[in-house]
């Protein structure tokens, strides 16, 4: 399974930002949208991500307090990322490897979506439980052995 197949079945919602946003409306937007994470770019270009874990260090690292910070001074400005055709197991060896709980997909230059470990577990458990039922119903139909010839 390939990251393509992740995002086909997940959609192409994007949430973005930029670098000069101010962390209070990206925690805001985050709140609203049910969201984990926010794509920063800038003049076109992925460069960073923001995920609830910076936001949450910014708040205790500023007293309790999200004040003017922009989304420059906390994001992630060097995201892991992967491509459309990346293994699913490649994937999962990355975000374990760097704790990344959300990688942006990009194509070149384009970013194509984001997917998160959620999708990822969701992925590999529809795979399993695809698989599961394949087997069943092989064992199901299993021919019956001859017993004249034994």
């Amino acid at each position: 399974m390939k990251v393509s197949d992740i995002l086909r079945v997940k959609g192409n919602t994007l949430f973005t930002i930029t670098p000069d946003d101010l962390l209070a409306e990206a925690a805001k937007t985050m709140a609203e949208k049910d969201i984990g994470s926010l794509v920063v770019m800038e003049h076109g270009d992925l460069v960073g991500m923001l995920t609830f874990r910076e936001v949450i260090v910014a708040i205790v690292g500023n007293g309790g307090q999200v004040g003017t910070m922009q989304v420059r001074k906390v994001m992630d400005d060097a995201p892991v990322t992967c491509t459309l055709e990346t293994d699913l197991d490649e994937i999962r060896r990355i975000m374990l490897e760097r704790h990344a709980r959300y990688m942006p997909v990009m194509d070149k230059r384009m970013l194509m979506g984001v997917i998160s470990f959620y999708d990822v577990a969701k992925a590999v458990v529809d795979s399993q439980n695809f698989e599961n039922k394949m087997l069943k119903a092989y064992i199901r139909d299993w021919p019956e052995e001859d017993e004249k010839a034994g």
